[in-house]
């Protein structure tokens, strides 16, 4: 019986999970390449992360904004649902719809998808934040993982 209520708990949880990222993901028109064609990066990011998944997934890493010439550090932390394995990531990209780096920092609804095998990986990130600023990166990974998901990500500077 107890067994079942832990279940159920982290059934309860995982949907709860799915429903805030699929509403944050909707807060916004559209993420992928259409919402970026035809702009030109306001600035630059690279992050090193830590992802872990079975099921739920987490990450926790620190990065680096370039904007304007200058380099802003920050901190990333997610939560998400889809994948199995663990994996570190190296991740560039560019930042659009960013006037201001203050505006950089705050929540993020991820699209993800992607795979590492040992040295061999592939995949992008596409992150979208609340006032429309959008980070489009290319990860390398190594570890073990298998990727395809959405995740809740929380940037703060440092």
């Amino acid at each position: 019986m107890k067994r079942l209520r832990v279940i159920d708990r982290r059934s309860g949880t995982m949907a709860l999970l799915a429903a805030l990222l699929l509403a944050s993901a909707c807060q916004n028109d559209r993420i992928g390449p259409a919402a970026i064609e035809g702009r030109r990066p306001d600035g630059r990011v690279r992050m090193q992360m830590v992802s872990v998944a079975y099921i739920g997934s987490g990450s926790h890493g620190t990065g680096t904004l370039e904007f304007h010439g200058r380099s802003h550090p920050f901190t990333v932390t997610g939560l998400g649902i889809g994948g199995i394995g663990a994996s570190s990531i190296e991740a560039v990209g560019e930042v659009y719809n960013l006037q201001d780096p203050s505006r950089f920092a705050g929540e993020y609804a991820q699209a993800r998808y992607g795979f590492a095998l040992g040295q061999a990986s592939a995949g992008d990130l596409w992150l979208q934040n609340a006032d429309g600023v959008i980070m489009r990166l290319s990860a390398h990974r190594t570890g073990l993982m298998l990727n395809l998901g959405g995740d809740a990500v929380v940037v703060s500077m440092r």
